[in-house]
């Protein structure tokens, strides 16, 4: 026995150290092959995976080199530093494969960035750690005497876990005269003793034989296990039952009902009585695994389904029956029935991710590798051909690979995260089996943002207003920008286009704040001075690199009452606002004594000026228009009337808070002679002093008209971009009276709009967020048609 162990020792130490690699290259992919022996301690080193595959060492860490087969990560792993490959346990080779002629254990590697696949088998080679065993240390069989030489009596079959020529390959039988051995191969059954005999019995000479019968495996040297045979010699039965056929073939599928009949057997035996009943069982030799799935009526002969019966556990099962009589000495016939089981398709696909990334960036190209998926089918035939499909309207594919039943999903159009940021891509696995059997399993892919949007302005172009006189450094308005990627690549920035072009004259005139985009006017605009500009305001984001985009800012100033008005007629020679006129005595009423002119730079309300008598030495005698300035007189001048009058006229504007200025007229009442020659003098000098304020009025009127136009159209171009819809008319009429006054009418439905200069008329009413500027005017199509230009 101490040999024996010493023996199995040396053996191991000899296979350990008989560790052989084979490497086999396919395509893509690569696929290693190394030999172990069974039991080999734990840490033993199986081989070296990176140097056999040529892979270079140093990035196998960064690259997650790793065993991804589900089955196999308890009995193997790999180093990460440098690719060697050691045993994680003690393996059992007849634990992994039982009675299997050779042990493959497929082990599948990954390495990503760029994602390879690597296969490696490793063959687990078998030592001889066990005897062989039978089932019973002790058989008895019962012969009758009346047996020729030659008749087979089948004895159970020992067995023994290890595989190969380590299993059982011989039986002895100890030495006799009456019997012989003879060993007949079963295939995956084994080898089986049967025990014929080789000269006739006879009970009265020797009534029982005592036989040691002995297996050996084929160990050097072999391993043995024994059983003992007893003998007992029966009288006379001499005729044992004759199956109906030689042979018992048939067809039966898997999964079949319990209680299914397999297949009935028959068998018919000459003698009488007791000796000629039939009775059926199955054989000694039978594998136990066998009674669980099946059973015999030992009446009718019927094999009947006792348990599960799978196509994917075995194919074929070939079953010893015996035939007995009752003889008191019963004679018995074997007979083999094969049964071959019918794959149905009752396994559907099974799907392995074997290796995702669950985000890519929406730059990748098509074709870029997003997952590895293995399936597997336990059926055979069509029943295990399997075709995988994606049935989403998705950007992704699969690319089936070189290894069967491989596939790489693949991007297979390019990706947008701003239209969407997630896909769940479901693959469904189908076989083609009838009726088909599917499964379906759904990735869940992220795509991550790369910088491919500019940001995007709320508005283009803006347009803001802003009233004169504003506080330098405070915030005047706002932009806004946004960008539809995430993170960084939305985080934006504004500044102000300062490029020294004449566009950018006023880019000073204002500062920006770069988070907010609030815009912050540097100084205090006047509207006499300046109307409007514009300037651009740059946003840009944070990528790398970063992307960028313009929008142009139009900026009108809004005018205050800042202007008081100022009295063009009278103005005496020293720049004081006096004047003196003289009237003839002989007058009537409504007689023109001279009108008052003013002029006011502001526009709208706050340039609409108004006359009106301060002071004046007789109530009754003159009279001053509102709107025009002009002084006439109310009734005839009598003998009674003072020959001189003061008149004081204010003129106001209608500002908010009003501002105003004042003229005095001195009205002196001559005789008509007088008047006459005075006013022959006083026309040459008036004449002259006419055409020197026209000439400067002209040009005032023509500068102040100019620029109310400009603005006037770019109004007139914002209120038609607007969505509402009207038609407008546009009346103008000239009538200019000494006072600087404008307006533009037009109609829009049922209302009539004014945009006013300084002058409006009475009743006139302001449009809400006209700025001031637009007044609406009582319908008069049924009246009097007016408009005016003044």
């Amino acid at each position: 026995m101490e040999q024996r162990r010493y023996e199995r020792r040396r053996a191991r130490g000899y296979l350990v150290g008989c560790l052989v690699a084979v490497l086999l290259w396919s395509g893509a992919s690569a696929q290693i092959r190394y030999s172990i022996t069974e039991e080999v301690n734990e840490g033993t080193v199986v081989g070296n995976v990176a140097k056999d595959l040529g892979l270079d060492k140093s990035t196998l860490r960064d690259r997650k080199y790793r065993i991804v087969s589900s089955n196999a990560n308890h009995l193997f792993h790999v180093n990460q530093n440098d690719g060697v490959l050691y045993v994680s346990r003690k393996i059992d080779r007849e634990e992994m494969c039982a009675q299997s002629s050779t042990c493959l254990i497929d082990l599948k590697t990954v390495l990503e960035n760029p994602l390879e696949v690597h296969y490696v088998v490793v063959e687990v080679l078998d030592i001889n750690d066990h005897s062989p065993s039978f089932p019973e240390k002790e058989k008895t069989l019962d012969i009758s005497e009346s047996v020729l030489p030659g008749v087979r009596i089948p004895l159970q079959h020992a067995r023994d876990p290890d595989g190969g020529l380590f299993s059982v390959q011989q039986y002895k039988l100890s030495p006799n005269e009456h019997f012989r051995l003879e060993v007949k191969d079963k295939g995956e059954d084994g080898k089986i003793p049967i025990l014929i005999v080789q000269k006739s019995l006879d009970r009265e000479a020797a009534g029982r034989h005592t036989l040691v019968l002995t297996a050996l495996d084929g160990g050097k040297p072999p391993q043995s296990g024994e059983m003992d045979i007893l003998v007992n010699i029966l009288d006379i039965n001499d005729n044992a039952p004759v199956f109906s056929k030689d042979v018992y073939s048939v067809m039966l599928d898997e999964n079949a009902p319990i209680g299914t009949t397999v297949i009935q057997v028959n068998a018919t035996d000459l003698d009488a009585g007791p000796n000629g009943e039939v009775i059926y069982s199955f054989s000694s030799i039978v594998n136990r695994r066998l009674l669980k799935l099946f059973e015999i009526n030992p009446s009718t002969g019927e094999i009947i389904v006792k348990g599960l019966i799978n196509y994917e556990e075995r194919d074929t099962y070939e079953i010893e029956i015996q035939a007995s009589d009752k003889g008191i000495a019963p004679l018995a016939t074997q007979k083999s029935v094969i049964i071959k089981i019918v794959d149905i398709n009752d396994n559907a696909p099974v799907i392995e991710v074997t290796s995702f990334s669950n985000s890519i960036p929406e730059d990748s190209r098509p074709g870029t590798t997003v997952a590895l998926i293995s399936v597997n089918d336990l059926d055979s035939g069509l029943n295990g051909k399997v075709i995988c499909s994606i049935v989403e309207d998705v950007p992704f594919a699969l690319s089936p690979s070189l290894q069967d039943k491989m596939y790489s999903l693949v991007t297979k159009s390019p990706l947008d995260r701003e239209r969407k940021s997630t896909y769940d891509v479901t693959i469904i696995a189908k076989d083609a089996g009838q009726p088909s059997l599917s499964s379906a399993k759904t990735i869940s892919v992220v795509v991550s943002d790369v910088n491919d949007n500019r940001p995007e302005f709320s508005l283009s172009p803006y347009t803001f207003y802003v009233t004169e006189a504003n506080e330098p450094g405070a915030s005047v308005f706002s932009v806004k920008a946004f960008d539809r990627d995430e993170t960084e690549n939305a985080l934006i920035s504004y500044h102000i286009l300062r490029d020294g072009s004449k566009d950018n004259t006023f880019t000073s005139f204002v500062n920006i704040n770069t988070e907010s985009g609030d815009i912050l006017a540097l100084k205090s605009f006047d509207f006499e001075t300046l109307k409007t500009f514009q300037f651009q305001v740059v946003a840009s984001d944070s990528g790398t690199p970063p992307l960028s985009s313009n929008v142009t800012v139009n900026v009108f100033i809004l005018d205050q009452n800042d202007n008081a008005p100022v009295i063009l007629y009278p103005v005496s020679s020293n720049g004081s606002a006096e004047g003196v006129e003289e009237v003839p005595r002989n007058v009537n009423a409504g007689h023109l004594v001279t009108k008052v002119r003013a002029y006011d730079a502001d526009i709208g309300y706050n340039g609409w000026l108004l006359f009106s008598l301060q002071e004046v030495t007789d109530h009754s005698l003159f009279g001053l228009d509102r709107y025009t300035g002009q002084i006439r007189t109310l009734r005839s001048f009598t003998e009674t009337d003072e020959a001189e009058h003061k008149l004081v006229i204010l003129v106001k504007d209608n500002g908010n808070v009003s501002l105003s200025a004042t003229a005095t007229v001195i009205v002196k009442v001559v005789e008509p002679k007088e008047a006459f020659a005075a006013s022959d003098v006083k026309s040459a000098t008036k004449d002259e002093e006419d055409n020197n304020v026209t000439f400067y009025l002209m040009i005032t009127l023509g500068s102040v008209s100019t620029l109310f136009l400009i603005s006037i159209i770019v109004l007139i171009a914002m209120q038609c971009s607007k969505s509402t819809d009207y038609t407008s008319k546009y009346l103008q009429e000239t009538n200019y009276d000494g006072t600087l006054c404008h307006s533009i009418q037009y109609r829009s439905g049922e209302k009539r709009y004014m945009l006013v200069g300084p002058r409006m008329s009475i009743g006139s009413t302001i449009v809400p967020g006209s700025h001031a500027n637009t007044l609406v005017l009582p319908d008069r199509r049924y009246a009097t048609a007016e408009v005016r230009h003044v």
